[in-house]
């Protein structure tokens, strides 16, 4: 065996293990749709009472697919996983999973949740139409740091759908290439 098969080696069974783990933080088998409508109503509040401008955000989209707990991990091949739901007028009419791989320099952990703002009806449409969604260039990001906390409607009237980023704990370092694909599930 040489030393380019072990690191190869090395590097798919972090991967896989990372992913297990990843997966294992996010109650994956456990099927409960009350638990992840818990969690959304949890991070819904927090998002709300920290950051009082995505409240209009959420009032003025077809619809948001809030994403509670992403857990991310790697060494130099990464992955993530996370559950949420979608809700069109504070409902929830479908769950999804989210899953993310990446490769490159990166180390570390880290765990955040995230919101998708669908600001029209095309986009929130297209969205739940497919058999899965990847994140593609039609998609802005924002994080607290960046005014998440005040997002204005001047910000969001020709963006389709909005990411924000919030509740970071953790810390992973590095850049990578990486996608992100959010499906449809039955817990």
């Amino acid at each position: 065996m040489t030393s380019t098969t072990t690191r190869r080696a090395f590097l798919g069974a972090a991967g896989s293990s990372l992913l297990v783990a990843a997966a294992c933080g996010n109650g994956v088998g456990t099927g409960a749709a009350a638990q992840i409508d818990a969690r959304v109503d949890a991070t819904r509040d927090f998002l709300f009472t920290t950051y009082p401008g995505t409240r209009d955000l959420a009032a003025r989209a077809a619809g948001v697919l809030y994403m509670p707990l992403m857990t991310e991990a790697g060494i130099f091949v990464g992955g993530a996983y996370g559950r949420g739901a979608l809700r069109i007028n504070d409902v929830t009419v479908d769950f999804y999973s989210t899953t993310k791989a990446s490769y490159g320099l990166q180390l570390g952990a880290q765990q955040y949740a995230h919101a998708l703002f669908f600001m029209t009806p095309e986009a929130l449409a297209d969205f739940r139409r497919g058999d899965g969604w990847a994140v593609g260039t039609e998609l802005r990001y924002a994080t607290p740091g960046q005014g998440g906390a005040s997002i204005g409607k001047e910000s969001t009237e020709l963006q389709p759908v909005i990411a924000l980023v919030f509740g970071q704990s953790g810390l992973i370092a590095g850049g990578s290439l990486n996608g992100i694909k959010y499906t449809r599930i039955i817990p």
